[in-house]
């Protein structure tokens, strides 16, 4: 067994596994070991630049969902090209699957997106695609990174286009419209008054940006009367 993967199984904490389990139902409960954040983090710093952690990443499927974590967290500290990040995450998405893992890369791997250009259309590539945490892969990064002047307008476009009967997908999607709607009011405004969403997805939109303190009180009750 890999040193990264003994590592993990030395600090498995398993009150922590029951709690994992509740968050994760999606994922067979005995992948989940009971791995915390912090120490997922603390294996991917210590290991990230040797050996053990190159063999570590290049060794998939892993077998337990808290290697997968600290997978996405090792992605997150290396320095690599742009290029060689986009290798890293077509031989690792696949494997992804449930929201923790997704959302922690999405979060992790800041260098990815120094460029947003040059990211972007891996982006694209990934929500144009039918495997549902590849999409959410795509529209998480988008909330993280690409809420801006600049990207706003594309947003506006790509949200009205994303239509999915997953789950995972339209949480990360109303997410998306919440958080652009907080961020950008004017321009998002749009995406709920054409009727473009899912009735699901428009709702839960909705919902979410009424729970920031970003949006007024004056914005709470018209999106709200926007319901469906």
């Amino acid at each position: 067994m890999n040193l990264v993967s003994l590592e993990i199984l030395k600090n498995i904490d398993t009150s922590y596994k029951e709690f994992s389990s509740k968050l994760i139902p999606n994922i067979d409960k005995d992948k989940i070991l009971g791995l915390r954040a912090p120490m997922a983090r603390k294996i991917a710093k210590s290991f990230v630049f040797t050996t053990s952690g190159e063999e570590f990443i290049s060794s998939l499927p892993h077998s337990y969902h808290d290697e997968n974590i600290v997978h996405a967290y090792m992605l997150g500290l290396s320095k690599c090209s742009n290029e060689e990040m986009r290798g890293y995450l077509t031989a690792f998405l696949p494997y992804v699957d449930n929201w923790a893992v997704c959302d922690s890369l999405c979060a992790s791997i800041k260098t990815f997106f120094k460029d947003l250009d040059l990211a972007y259309p891996f982006l694209i590539e990934c929500i144009n695609s039918k495997r549902t945490y590849f999409i959410r892969f795509g529209l998480v990064c988008l909330l993280d990174y690409y809420i801006n002047d600049e990207y706003i307008d594309k947003l506006v476009s790509l949200v009205k286009e994303v239509k999915s009967d997953k789950y995972y997908v339209n949480m990360a999607l109303s997410w998306l419209v919440s958080v652009m709607l907080v961020k950008q009011y004017e321009k998002t405004i749009s995406v709920l008054l054409d009727s473009s969403l899912d009735s699901w997805v428009h709702n839960k939109s909705i919902q979410k940006a009424c729970e920031s303190y970003r949006i007024t009180n004056e914005q709470k009750t018209y999106l709200k009367g926007l319901k469906r």
